[in-house]
This record gives C-alpha cells, structure tokens and sequence, in this order.
C-alpha cells in the first residue's frame, strides 16, 4: 500500500506567514515573506516524499495549489 501523499498550509499570520501541516495546533515554522513560507513548505513536502503546498492568501482562502515531487527519491522513475 502506497504511503498518503503530504501536505502544508502557508498562512497569514500577524507575526508573519506560517507553514502549518493539515490538523496541527502549532506552525512547522513562521517566515517574513509569503514566498519564504512558500520555499520552506515546498521542500518540507518534498523531503517527505512529495505532496500538496495549499497557499491560502490574506483573506484566507486558498488561492493557489502547488504539487511538489518527491525530493531525494533513491528510486527514480526512468525517462
């Protein structure tokens, strides 16, 4: 059985923007800028294996999916 794929929330924050994983109580980790968040996020998702970044903007809406590839895959498809 295939593992799920991961994913992060990035978030407005009043302190900055944070990168949240789905359900968590507590930000993964808090950034000056939205494409900060963006950048931790993606590489967060990608060292777990691949998955979804959700960018919510300052409404807090999601306004943008991203799918990130696995990072570091030892077994990569050919091609």
């Amino acid at each position: 059985m295939a593992s799920k794929p991961r994913s992060r929330h990035v978030l407005r924050k009043p302190d900055g923007w944070a990168v949240k994983a789905p359900r968590a109580s507590r930000a993964s980790s808090i950034h000056r800028t939205q494409q900060e968040a963006i950048d931790a996020a993606k590489q967060i998702v990608a060292n777990q294996g691949g998955g979804e970044v959700r960018v919510h903007g300052v409404d807090g809406r999601i306004r943008e999916g991203i799918t990130v590839k696995p990072g570091n895959d030892p077994y990569p498809p050919p091609g």
